[in-house]
This record gives C-alpha cells, sequence and structure tokens, in this order.
C-alpha cells in the first residue's frame, strides 16, 4: 500500500495486543464462534453477507440441523435448501453455496481445501470470505476485509480512499496484511469485525470506549465522523407490481416457480405483473392471467393489501388482490396446491407476506 504516516509511527505489537485482549474479554457468544469445522464457519459467513447477526443467529441453528456437514448439503434436494434459506435474502447465496459444497464432497473429498486458491476458486466464495474461512477455521493469515473492517482502518489509519469504489479493497487488504496478528490470525480478523460491529460504528463511533483509541490517527486528527469516505449509490427504482392469489373451485390455489436465473431464481411466487402507469391494477391482471396461464380469472375490484419490500437496488410496491378461477390449467412451472401445502414451498418474503395476508383473511 502506499506510503502511511499513521502505520509507520503505530506501535503494531501493542495495537494487536489491545485488540486481541479486548476481544476475547469483550467478544459476543455466537454460535458460529463456537466452532472450528470449516464448513459451519464458510455457512455462516455467507449467511451474514448483507444480513443482520440477530436475524441470522435462529436460521443458522436450523441449517445446521438439517444440513449439519458437507455431504448433507451437498447431495439435499434443492427445494429443501431453498425452503431452510427462505426469508434470508439474496437467495443466489444459498444457490451458490450448495453447488460449491458439492464441488468440496466431489473434488476435496468433502474437506474444505486450506489452499487458498483452491477455496477461492468454488463458486460464491470471494477474497473476503475466502480470508474469513482460511483465518478463523485453519489459523491462516489472510486478511478479512468487509464493510464493518474497512470502516475500522479507515479510521484507524485515516485512509481516505473511497469504500465504495471496488478498487479501494486492495488498499485495505495491504492494510490489514501490515497489521496481522500471525500468532492469531483467527481472534484478530474476527476482533476486528467485532470491533466494527460494536464500537467503530457507521454514524456513532463510541471512541471513549474503544480499546485501540490510543492508535487511532482519525481519533488523533478529530475527523472520525468523516470517516471512511463513501460516496452514494445512485436512488433505487421504484416498479410497481399487481399481484394475484388465485383459488380453484376444489380449494386449491395456483403458484408458479420464477426462473432459474436473475432475481429471487427458481422460487415460488403468486401470479404477478409489473403494472404500467395508468392501467387499471385489476384489469391488467385479468389479462395477463389469459395471456400466461390460458385461464380466465375472476378478481375481486378493490385490491386486497399493498406490499411493499425493498431490494438493495430495487423497491417493489406490490398491490395484492384476490381472485378465482373456474377451470384449472396448469403449465410448466405453475401448480395448484392445498393451502395446508403452501408454506411447504420456499416464497421470497415480499411474497410470505401476500400468503400471510390472505391467510390472516380466512382465519
Amino acid at each position: 500500500m502506499p506510503e502511511n504516516s499513521a502505520l509507520n509511527k503505530m506501535n503494531v505489537n501493542k495495537f494487536q495486543q489491545d485488540l486481541v485482549t479486548w476481544y476475547e474479554a469483550e467478544k459476543r457468544d455466537l454460535p458460529w464462534r463456537r466452532e472450528r469445522d470449516p464448513y459451519k464457519i464458510w455457512v455462516s459467513e455467507i449467511m451474514l453477507q448483507q444480513t443482520r447477526v440477530d436475524t441470522v443467529i435462529p436460521f443458522f441453528h436450523r441449517f445446521m440441523e438439517q444440513f449439519p456437514t458437507v455431504e448433507s448439503l451437498a447431495y439435499a434436494d434443492e427445494e429443501a435448501v431453498m425452503k431452510a434459506w427462505e426469508g434470508l435474502g439474496y437467495y443466489s447465496r444459498a444457490r451458490n453455496l450448495q453447488s460449491a459444497v458439492r464441488e468440496v464432497a466431489e473434488s476435496y473429498g468433502g474437506t474444505v481445501p486450506a489452499d487458498k486458491d483452491e477455496f477461492l476458486s468454488l463458486k460464491g466464495v470471494g477474497p473476503y470470505t475466502g480470508g474469513a474461512v482460511l483465518s478463523i477455521a485453519y489459523g491462516l493469515p489472510e486478511p478479512a476485509v468487509d464493510g464493518n473492517v474497512m470502516r475500522v482502518m479507515s479510521r484507524l489509519l485515516a485512509l481516505w480512499d473511497d469504500i465504495a469504489k471496488p478498487a479501494s479493497r486492495k488498499v485495505f487488504e495491504q492494510a490489514v496484511r501490515h497489521v496481522m496478528y500471525e500468532k492469531d490470525p483467527s481472534s484478530f480478523n474476527q476482533a476486528l469485525m467485532e470491533l466494527g460491529a460494536t464500537v467503530c460504528t457507521p454514524t456513532s463511533p463510541a471512541c471513549l470506549l474503544c480499546p485501540v483509541q490510543n492508535h487511532c490517527e482519525a481519533f488523533e486528527q478529530g475527523v472520525q465522523r468523516e470517516l471512511p469516505v463513501k460516496t452514494k449509490k445512485k436512488s433505487d427504482k421504484k416498479v410497481r407490481m399487481g399481484a394475484v392469489v388465485l383459488q380453484a373451485p376444489d380449494g386449491t390455489v395456483l403458484i408458479e416457480k420464477r426462473p432459474k436465473k436473475g432475481l429471487l431464481a427458481n422460487l415460488w411466487q403468486f401470479p404477478n405483473v409489473e403494472l404500467p402507469v395508468g392501467v387499471n391494477p385489476r384489469a391488467a391482471l385479468e389479462s395477463f392471467i389469459q395471456a400466461e396461464f390460458g385461464m380466465t380469472a375472476q378478481i375481486q375490484s378493490e385490491k386486497s393489501t399493498e406490499i411493499i419490500h425493498v431490494f438493495s437496488h430495487l423497491t417493489w410496491e406490490i398491490d395484492v388482490y384476490i381472485g378465482t378461477i373456474e377451470l384449472k390449467s396448469a403449465k410448466d412451472r405453475t401448480k395448484f396446491v392445498s393451502k395446508e401445502d403452501v408454506e411447504t414451498y420456499a416464497f421470497s418474503v415480499s411474497h410470505q407476506k401476500i400468503w400471510q395476508h390472505v391467510k390472516g383473511m380466512e382465519a
């Protein structure tokens, strides 16, 4: 990394000791921290991407009960995996994880490779996941640089590189390598993550409680609230949707499977369509059902509810309707399922909310 005056004057050994000693005393008791099994640590790291720790904990427990080993996940039915992941979002993570775990089972005898190049070659394993698993499970001195760590390092060393730019990651990886505690990379990397999650937070860093305050250049300069530099992303796109829960005369409900690629791939949903501006939602849905499924639907004139679902780059505003059909005509990727069985299928969060609303109306 470029010459850095803060790094040059830092007592690296004292910094390492202060950080790791604090971590050992104050770390949160998280289920994956009781593990050295690289498979379980790997699963936890994938779940933790873009998801809060408190949200992940129950999912991690349930997932490990169902898929406790590499082999159990590698050869599991994809529908079962997606159902176990339901509610965590970013579903491509689950598909990539299963694909990568299958390769571990078939090419590495079921043992997660400790070789950096081999592990990074697996589907869905990037530099952060690689560094986290290799350091925590195998004790290798590899940096694990996520948003928390970039924020901590930007303040410690007064690094003004924009953390929103992919090119900046190399700067922060090199910075972590310079201060890596090679005697215990596992505790060191987890300590940096923990510091960013609990003390060196985005908007109100608790500098007076920070175990490495004496080593922090941003605190010394009084610029800790100005760092890290992070450019704002473009405003999210809003899309208005219409969705309908359709019931057949025998009481079954029509669901369809999303395409194999793209947003929420392979998850189940209720029929839905993007609504053009100025078009009557009910009429648009009835036309869509006729064209897409070859069925005539009778949809209630008033929408039943509205669901708003926010993705990282997109917001769905979904008008939800209820309707009936006289004749069932299932096609590829569609099913008529009993109301009791709807929840055995993996739905996206927005469509889980739709079903909970409809189910609640009938209760």
